[in-house]
């Protein structure tokens, strides 16, 4: 699965009880969260059909939620074995609903567009700076996990990936940042290498649809493009709509080089 990873971009692990016990727990609490209506005053866009979730999570650094058991399984195992046991911050809950996508709140014609036709495709960790929301490395995180926490269907907004274009953003993003010190990455303007190697992924890279059951578990690599698709015709999902936890663990150190140079 590892090497799944680092060619492809991207792995999917079986249901394991371990995981499905933890993603049961999980899921519990981010119901409450969800009905919280802070939460949903905050959370949930897109006309209603997204809870963006970010933080929703109380889990602690090993993935415990009120005083269950640390997050296992072989997805964490083989993301360890490349980068170590990184402290996990609080869990998003990422929920989609039936007629995902509608405009975000803010959100141009133009952007709408690109999140119906592309998926909101994006790499994480590049932030939007700035009035020209400028596309800068403001985050360097080690990987994204995915925990599907309720039942999908394949064709419940999935997320997608762009199978190998973490190849091209690596390219692309280590000419941008020659020469530059590690820690001086964050105030790089990336926009327009950014934007280029985002549309090479598009011309030449399969755009696959990550799918797993509630216990199962998926990675993808953190300069992989990804996004969420569109809530396809006759989907299915639980009540409560495709319910997915996510974890972007970070470097702990930013003085060095492993967000461009670690595997």
């Amino acid at each position: 699965m590892v090497a799944a990873l680092l060619d492809k971009g991207w792995a999917c692990f079986a249901p394991e009880p371990a995981v499905r016990d933890w993603s049961a727990r999980a899921r519990l609490v981010a119901l409450a969260r969800i009905a919280d209506p802070q939460e949903r005053a905050e959370w949930l866009q897109c006309e209603g059909t997204w809870f963006v979730g970010v933080d929703t999570l109380p889990n602690d650094v090993e993935g415990r939620l009120e005083g269950g058991a640390p997050l296992t399984g072989m997805a964490i195992e083989a993301a360890s074995a490349l980068f170590g046991r990184l402290p996990l911050h609080r869990g998003q809950v990422s929920v989609v609903y039936p007629g995902y996508p509608r405009p975000r709140k803010g959100e141009g014609e133009t952007a709408f567009r690109y999140r119906q036709r592309r998926d909101a495709a994006h790499v994480d960790g590049l932030l939007a700076v700035g009035e020209g929301r400028r596309r800068m490395l403001r985050e360097r995180h080690a990987y994204i996990l995915g925990l599907p926490l309720s039942e999908a269907g394949p064709g419940a907004s999935p997320m997608v990936v762009w199978e190998g274009s973490h190849h091209i953003m690596r390219r692309a993003f280590d000419a941008a940042l020659a020469g530059v010190a590690p820690q001086g990455w964050g105030e790089v303007d990336l926009t327009e290498i950014y934007q280029a190697a985002r549309r090479e992924a598009f011309e030449t890279c399969r755009r696959v649809p990550v799918h797993a059951p509630v216990g199962g578990a998926y990675l993808v690599h953190r300069l992989a493009l990804h996004g969420v698709a569109p809530w396809g015709p006759g989907a299915e999902a639980s009540e409560e709509g495709r319910m997915v936890a996510y974890f972007r663990p970070q470097f702990e150190v930013c003085s060095d080089d492993m967000w461009l140079r670690s595997p």
